[in-house]
């Protein structure tokens, strides 16, 4: 009888089971390497240690049925390769109407769906590439009147999918590549790829954030971001609250409304008519948005009282208390004051605490706009600008600005918990039912000036995944870094004249560009006069002849806010710079490259 274990050199039987591994071991090492090669060696190394057959037999069939679902999956993604292929597919025949949910409209609708993903990555990836244009400038009558079949009317009649595409590809073609690296002429720009990828979702999803039970996880996105974001200030994680809006400008009317309901909560009922005469405190380098809510809200902007500040653009202290007690003296009762932390213009951080000192003194609502600045606080090595931001009771945050996440992303934080929901709240029953299955105080729609409600949260919840907190900090470093450099290499330069002395705070970078027939003209009106004609004839030259960049202008002010997505291309071209005719204003990252003209003709033109 033939045995399956080899004897010994006496015939008696191995005391160990390790004589079967010849005729058992190589067929399970076979199937562990039919696995992965490299999970297949580690399971072999375990079946070199082991002594237990009942293991060996048991890794085995896991290993098989886990093989097995491999290849099924391989061939479900082999027969979703094929139903999403491209196609060549007649478009000119094709409408809206052949699409889903119509019966059989699910190849057109791929295949459609396709030609725009191919429409969206070509740009892109042009965005990324130098060499195009910023823009293809026209003026509005030009494209009004129909740029090469570019037609912007509406008609009775459908077009065809064909003409869609078409249209999809005009419309990216005249428009602003704000994600350029040489786009510097907002406070929010660059084109981050997983923010992107969140924005298509959410698309796709097309929810509403009002409840709970239409975005559940959309919502439970926004509680766990809103008190990080909290935290981060500097507040208790479990105190305050806070809600996206559409933006910075109705962020800080949150702010306001929540301060007048705060201190006259009758006004939510009464009116303005039952609350005496109130006035809010902004500086003169403020936002417009604060006088805009002012009126919105019925206090009228005169009732906006703007406070002094200094050459750097900073709130004066003493002139913010002396405006409180005479406001206090002609009968009106100081409610709310907004300190700016990132100018739009200076990039300058007011003294928040100080301001905070005099709000606590006169029992003022102290807000802090940090809708352009916010992002240091990601930062370590910056967020020391904010000192104080943890004494203030609401916070304006746009992510969308320094952070770089896609458009729109504003959050308002306070420090207060249920203050919004109390100055907002309607409590409509078809919507807002008390008596649902879940936890209604997720239902966060009530507590927001609006109904309906935009998913802001998904690109910025999935850019923190995917960079986390450190990513974002060697961001914001890198920009403040490009931001200095830039700085020192215009500063001491003929043909540049800072704003003002000293390194900038933000990444506004404050100049003006000094044409040679004013260069060691002595400062006087005359002057001054000429220079304020500078920048928006520079600016406009820029856009007109197509050139790579364009810069946000104020009078005569450069104001470049860099651009936190520009690539690295390389050491500074210094052999530029001595020309009048083109400037890199560059680091190794090309923080802006500022066209002046390309002749002496044009250069003296801008005069």
């Amino acid at each position: 009888m033939a045995s399956s274990a080899p004897s010994s050199s006496n015939d008696a039987p191995d005391p160990t089971p390790t004589n079967l591994r010849p005729t058992t071991y190589d067929s399970w090492c076979g199937v562990a390497h039919g696995c992965t090669r490299k999970i297949g060696l580690k399971i072999c190394g375990f079946l070199q240690r082991t002594n237990s057959l009942e293991d060996k037999g048991r890794i085995v069939s896991s290993l098989k049925e886990r093989q097995s679902s491999k290849s099924l999956l391989a061939c479900e993604n082999s027969e979703k390769e094929s139903r999403f292929r491209r196609t060549e597919t007649d478009f000119s025949n094709l409408y809206a109407r052949d699409l889903l949910p119509a019966k059989n409209g699910e190849e057109q609708t791929m295949q459609f769906l396709l030609e725009v993903v191919d429409i969206l990555l070509n740009y892109v990836r042009k965005t990324f590439d130098r060499s195009t244009k910023v823009l293809d400038f026209h003026h509005p009558h030009q494209l009004l009147e129909g740029m090469e079949g570019f037609n912007l009317e509406l008609s009775d009649n459908p077009e065809s999918l064909e003409q869609i595409l078409v249209d999809c590809r005009d419309t990216l073609k005249y428009g602003v590549r704000t994600g350029h690296p040489r786009f510097f002429n907002q406070l929010s720009t660059g084109l981050d790829i997983i923010g992107l990828a969140g924005e298509w979702l959410t698309s796709t999803a097309n929810t509403n954030m009002f409840t709970y039970e239409i975005a559940p996880v959309f919502v439970l996105m926004e509680q766990i971001t809103l008190r990080k974001m909290r935290e981060i200030i500097g507040w208790s994680n479990k105190d305050g609250d806070g809600i996206f809006s559409p933006g910075g400008a109705i962020s800080n009317m949150y702010s306001i409304m929540a301060a007048r309901y705060k201190y006259f909560p009758e006004v939510k009922t009464k009116g303005m008519a039952a609350v005496p005469k109130l006035v809010l405190f902004t500086s003169e380098h403020s936002h417009y948005s604060i006088k805009k809510a002012g009126a919105a809200l019925g206090f009228g902007t005169d009732n906006v009282i703007l406070i002094k500040c200094n050459e750097r653009g900073k709130i004066i202290p003493a002139d913010l208390e002396a405006k409180i007690l005479e406001a206090k003296q002609k009968g009106y009762i100081p409610l709310f004051v907004n300190a700016t932390a990132g100018t739009t213009v200076y990039g300058a951080f007011d003294p928040i605490q100080e301001i905070a000192d005099i709000c606590e003194k006169y029992n003022l609502w102290l807000h802090v706009d940090a809708a352009w600045g916010g992002g240091l606080l990601m930062s370590r090595k910056h967020r020391h600008k904010l000192n104080g931001i943890e004494r203030a009771n609401s916070v304006t945050w746009n992510p969308h600005k320094m952070m770089g996440v896609l458009l729109q992303c504003s959050a308002i934080l306070v420090r207060e918990k249920g203050i919004l929901q109390g100055c907002n709240q309607m409590c409509a029953g078809y919507l807002f039912q008390q008596d649902k299955q879940y936890d209604v105080s997720y239902d966060t729609g009530d507590k927001a000036i609006q109904c309906g409600r935009h998913v802001d949260i998904f690109k910025f919840w999935l850019m923190w995944k995917a960079k986390g907190t450190v990513g974002f900090e060697n961001q914001i470093n890198k920009c403040l870094e490009l931001a200095e450099y830039l700085y020192t290499k215009i500063k001491n330069r003929e043909e540049f004249e800072m704003v003002f002395e000293g390194e900038p705070e933000h990444t506004n970078v404050c100049f003006w560009y000094i044409p040679p027939s004013l260069r060691g003209m002595p400062d006087c009106d005359e002057r001054r006069e000429k220079l304020h004609r500078v920048a928006p004839k520079i600016k406009a030259l820029m856009m007109e002849s197509e050139t790579f960049s364009e810069m946000q202008s104020c009078c005569a002010v450069f104001a470049a806010s860099l651009n936190p997505f520009s690539p690295v291309e390389g050491q500074l071209h210094q052999e530029r710079l001595p020309s009048c005719r083109s400037h890199w204003l560059s680091s190794e990252d090309t923080v802006s490259h500022l066209w002046l003209g390309q002749s002496r003709e044009k250069e003296e033109a801008v005069m």
